[in-house]
């Protein structure tokens, strides 16, 4: 009975991080136009940490992973997984692998992507 009882427990816990989407704040409706940019400049990235906080840490937090704990964000686990660079990490996020959310340029934008990427790479070595 324990045994059923946990079961369900941990399903549960894992069925409601899947369908809350990880943390993922949807695009908003009315969003603020930037000004362009001249050709050549690159778009002004903001900071890896709070990007990481708000799309990454309510399913990753301190590095771990809540839907599959064998693929964490720690050095040993990226590298045995040949994720070493900031590409590699954005091509997961572009692109992921397993139950990780897909986020895609239009809601994430390359230079954010980067900072999260950078972040991680640098924080959870």
């Amino acid at each position: 009975m324990f045994c059923r009882m946990t079961l369900l427990s941990v399903l549960l816990l894992v069925s409601s991080a899947l369908l809350t989407g990880c943390g993922r704040d949807e695009p908003r409706k009315h969003a603020v136009t930037q000004p362009s940019l001249p050709s050549g400049t690159r778009e002004p990235s903001r900071d890896g940490a709070a990007l990481f906080k708000q799309y990454c840490a309510n399913c990753h937090p301190n590095g771990g992973n809540i839907s599959d704990p064998k693929r964490t964000l720690h050095g040993s686990v990226l590298k045995r997984n040949h994720i070493n660079t900031p590409e590699d990490v954005i091509r997961i996020m572009r692109n992921p692998r397993s139950r990780m959310i897909r986020f895609d340029p239009s809601t994430l934008s390359d230079s954010d992507a980067r900072a999260i990427a950078e972040y991680i790479l640098t924080t959870f070595k």
